[in-house]
């Protein structure tokens, strides 16, 4: 049985870095984290996700769906969820 490296199963089941397959694959995981997060922060300020949704401006089922990664987030929303958390989120751009 052959045995491969993180990166060249990634490359193999994934598709390679820069393929429209990898990137969509990549943005979903970050996009996850970010629920991730948020609902660990959440979770630690001890707050529903309905109270959560008062302090932002939005309905919980949004939250929920945010912490689930089963919707569409703009970032004003999640910069403000943050806020409301008194988080800080760290943006890396790279071109």
């Amino acid at each position: 049985m052959k045995s491969y490296k993180l990166d060249e199963a990634e490359d193999l089941l994934i598709g390679k870095k820069g393929t429209q397959q990898r990137d969509e694959y990549e943005f979903e995981l970050k996009l996850e984290l970010i629920g991730d997060m948020i609902k660990m922060a959440r979770k630690h300020k001890k707050l529903t996700q309905a109270q959560l949704g008062q302090l932002v401006g939005v309905k919980r089922a949004q939250i929920s769906r945010l912490e689930n990664s089963t919707g569409n987030v703009t970032f004003e929303t999640v910069m403000r969820i943050f806020n409301a958390l008194d988080s800080k989120l760290n943006v890396k751009l790279q071109l």
